[in-house]
């Protein structure tokens, strides 16, 4: 009797055993099936817990090895020693900037231009960070970074405010590792930066005309594609698709040419128009999007613009810059004596848009190459293979 009673228990224990085997593997292939469920949604319910954390990574940006680092390109050691040199500075934002249809010395064009430095100084120290893991170039970031964006206040001029692609690689680059009340500053900012520019863009009536079609619209594509894939802003970033692709109908032709050269008779126009909109393609490449061929209702398509540009970059066409322009402001430049208003186009103009151009398609990498042989430091850092 007590074997059988001992016999039974065993049973009975065995059983017990295997029910909870069972449930372990039944909550294992639950926790699984979640685990799943949030990598296809991309992470979305950890993005929304976690609004402040930057997602694009525009930039690669490696870390440098010790090796690199003793043998980096003099471009890029001319970065990292011109962040070292401003790596005590206090910030001074501006509450507004103000250069766009002024000259230089008019009501606060230099102030300006001296302020928009320190954009550029945001950018250059988060590659610095990036580079070298040295935490003073973060803490530069972060003082600054806090600065500018609980100072400036948005006035919805793309002129004015393209300088502010800056700010957003900053961010892009070193969210993650920033204090949280910076984060959080910068989160609600570019928000507020963006969805201004959109609402600014959606409440004009079609099809857009003027600066809605021109280079300023180009500014406003970039800032509010950079800040959407930043931000990893679903509804952001159809708008900025939605908004980059109208705009390639608005601007350029079937044959590659845009609006700014017909208004301005300007290769200078060109490239500051084509510039941003590749700025804003690379944004969207770093998201597995490729803007480059996207056609808009008309034929157009950026990469068209670019191959209309590049018998001029190459130097088997030229150009006298402005002669016909429509716009008075132009004849106001060349005659208080500004650079590149008068006479042949400079191919090197378009070096920085060859360069980035690169690196969407390697197709370019020649042409850059030969406007010149190294890119800005900046970029030599944030991508420095030549197309991804």
């Amino acid at each position: 009797m007590a074997r059988k009673v001992e016999t039974a228990f065993a049973g009975h224990a065995q059983l017990l055993a295997r029910s909870r085997v069972q449930s372990l593997k039944r909550a294992v292939r639950a926790r699984t099936r979640v685990a799943a469920c949030f990598v296809s949604m991309g992470l979305a319910a950890l993005g929304a817990a976690q609004p402040a954390r930057a997602a694009m990574n525009f930039c690669a940006a490696p870390a440098l090895q010790t090796s690199e680092r003793t043998n980096a390109d003099p471009g890029v050691k001319a970065l990292v020693a011109d962040v070292q040199s401003h790596v005590n500075d206090t910030p001074h934002p501006l509450a507004k900037l103000h250069t766009e249809g002024t000259l230089p010395h008019e009501g606060i064009y230099d102030q300006s231009v001296e302020a928009e430095k320190e954009l550029d100084l945001m950018r250059n120290a988060a590659l610095a960070w990036r580079a070298t893991s040295d935490d003073r170039y973060l803490k530069l970031v972060d003082r600054f970074l806090f600065a500018w964006v609980t100072t400036y206040q948005p006035s919805f001029n793309p002129i004015d405010e393209t300088h502010f692609e800056g700010l957003i690689l900053a961010y892009d680059m070193t969210a993650s590792a920033l204090p949280v009340k910076t984060r959080n500053a910068t989160m609600v900012f570019l928000n507020k930066f963006a969805n201004g520019y959109i609402q600014q863009v959606d409440a004009q009536p079609r099809p857009l005309k003027g600066t809605f079609a021109n280079n300023w619209q180009s500014h406003r594509v970039k800032l509010i594609s950079m800040i959407a894939f930043t931000l990893d802003n679903r509804k952001m970033i159809a708008a900025a698709q939605r908004l980059f692709i109208e705009h390639i109908g608005d601007n350029v032709a079937p044959d590659g040419s845009t609006l700014d050269f017909t208004e301005r008779d300007a290769l200078h126009y060109v490239t500051y128009d084509l510039q941003p909109l590749v700025t804003a393609a690379l944004a969207a490449r770093r998201h597995n999007r490729n803007w480059l061929p996207e056609r808009a209702a008309n034929g157009a398509t950026l990469a068209g613009a670019l191959d209309w540009l590049t018998p001029y970059a190459t130097g088997d066409k030229t150009h006298e810059e402005f002669v016909h322009s429509s716009v008075p402001f132009d004849a106001k430049r060349r005659e208080a004596g500004l650079p590149g208003y008068t006479g042949a186009w400079d191919t090197k103009n378009a070096a920085e848009l060859y360069h980035l151009a690169a690196r969407l398609d390697g197709r370019y990498t020649p042409i850059a190459l030969k406007l010149a042989p190294t890119p800005p430091a900046w970029l030599a850092v944030c991508l420095p293979l030549p197309a991804r």
